[in-house]
C-alpha cells in the first residue's frame, strides 16, 4: 500500500477490479487498491483500524450502516461512504472539502469541491445529503468534545 488519506484528499473513487482513483486538491492518482483497502490502511496509518473507527462512530451517532469515519482526529479528517463500505462501487468522500452537490442527469450526484473540482457519484442527491448530515453531526460532536476537554 502506497497511499494514505491526507488533508489534501478529496475523494477515493472505485474503478472496479481492485483499483481506485484518488482525487486530491491538485492531483489525481490511480492506485491498485480498493477504496476500502485505502480507508482501512489510512486508519491503521493513523493508529486505529476501520473497524475501530466504525465502532466509535456507531457509539457516538447511534447508527448502524454507512457510517462516516474519522480517519485522523487531530485534523478532523472525516470521510463518508456512498454505499456499503464493502461494496465494489463504494466511494469515500471528504466532508471538509464539499462546496456543493446537485443532481446529475438522473444518473447520480455531482459533487463540487472547494477547489471547483467535480466528481459524479452514482447515488441520489438525497442520499449524499444524508451522508453529509451524518458526517457533519460527527464533526460537530467531536469538535464540542474537544472544546469541553480544553475548557
Amino acid at each position: 500500500m502506497d497511499y494514505e488519506i491526507n488533508e489534501g484528499t478529496l475523494a477515493v473513487v472505485s474503478l472496479g477490479s481492485s483499483k481506485s482513483k484518488i482525487y486530491e486538491d491538485n492531483k489525481e492518482y490511480i492506485v491498485d487498491n480498493t477504496p476500502f483497502e485505502i480507508i482501512d490502511y489510512s486508519c491503521k496509518y493513523f493508529g486505529s483500524s476501520y473497524e475501530g473507527r466504525k465502532e466509535g462512530t456507531k457509539s457516538i451517532l447511534h447508527i448502524e450502516y454507512k457510517v462516516p469515519i474519522i480517519i485522523e482526529g487531530t485534523n478532523n479528517l472525516i470521510f463518508f461512504p456512498t454505499t456499503s463500505p464493502y461494496s465494489d462501487d463504494c466511494c469515500w468522500i471528504s466532508l471538509k472539502d464539499i462546496k456543493s452537490v446537485k443532481e446529475y442527469n438522473n444518473k447520480g450526484t455531482e459533487i463540487t469541491f472547494n477547489n471547483n473540482k467535480k466528481i459524479v457519484v452514482p447515488i441520489s442527491k438525497r442520499m449524499i445529503n444524508n451522508q453529509i448530515l451524518r458526517a457533519s453531526r460527527l464533526d460537530l460532536i467531536m469538535r464540542n468534545r474537544k472544546k469541553e476537554k480544553n475548557s
